[in-house]
């Protein structure tokens, strides 16, 4: 299992810190005048947390039942979805004027945490 997780491990961490700094940076110079109910290290540590967590799932799943792991990736992805909705759902139930660019700045980095998470996914059903 360790060695299916450090190739991850060595690729995650530079991918979720070049992210967060690209994100830091664009809200504090390009977007300094906009409020956002959500500071950017939330948003980051939620998806890295869950992204993180989810694909070691993934890995023990690959490592148990190796038959089972394409639908395990599509249950965490399920799973990944219902978990951003409940961290949204303080930002959709307040009365917090422009939810547009809060919006913006969780779904991005989703997207390309999702992207990571699928191409590494698809390479661990590639190598058995």
């Amino acid at each position: 299992m360790k060695e299916k997780l450090i190739p991850f491990i060595k690729q995650f961490l530079p991918f979720s810190i070049l992210l967060f700094v690209a994100q830091l940076l664009i809200t504090r110079f390009l977007f300094a005048e906009t409020p956002f109910y959500y500071p950017v290290y939330s948003v980051y540590a939620f998806h890295f947390i869950l992204t993180f967590f989810l694909y070691l799932f993934l890995v023990f799943v690959n490592v148990t039942f190796f038959d089972k792991t394409g639908y395990t990736f599509l249950a965490t992805g399920i799973l990944k979805m219902m978990a951003s909705v409940v961290f949204l759902l303080p930002l959709i139930q307040s009365d917090f004027e422009d939810k547009i660019p809060d919006v913006g700045a969780f779904f991005i980095p989703f997207f390309l945490f999702l992207l990571f998470e699928t191409i590494h996914s698809v390479k661990l059903l590639n190598t058995n």
